[in-house]
């Protein structure tokens, strides 16, 4: 169930007193979800990267043609985990994917101007 608008008030109000009060616990907070992971991925996938270099020269070296071409898949996917994930990480000061609290934010408009015609229409008919 969504948060009403109230209640995004307050609780925007309570992230800026968080921020004002201590801006340095409030940034720690704000790392903990979905930038650590996505980070921790991007990390991952860069590592696989090496993993597929080191695959793609032994199977050189051996001259084993399938050890080289499982080493540049291998890096194939990791730089595509890589490019994804940087993509996808947000700023910091952000919460979740970038843009989607504009997105809330326009879908919440949307929201107030459909509870407003609804609420002119009952006035209208006399409830």
């Amino acid at each position: 169930m969504p948060l009403s608008e109230h209640e995004q008030r307050m609780l925007e109000q309570m992230e800026r007193a968080l921020y004002a009060e201590d801006p340095k616990f409030a940034t720690a907070l704000e790392g903990s979800g979905l930038r650590t992971y996505t980070r921790r991925r991007v990390y991952q996938a860069a590592a696989g990267f090496l993993v597929g270099i080191a695959l793609l020269m032994a199977g050189m070296v051996a001259k084993q043609i399938w050890i080289s071409v499982v080493g540049f898949l291998v890096m194939l996917g990791c730089a595509v985990l890589v490019v994804t994930g940087w993509r996808k990480a947000p700023k910091p000061g952000e919460q979740g994917a970038p843009g989607a609290r504009r997105q809330v934010r326009q879908r919440r408009s949307m929201m107030d101007r459909i509870e407003q015609r609804w609420q002119r229409r009952r006035d209208e008919q006399g409830h």
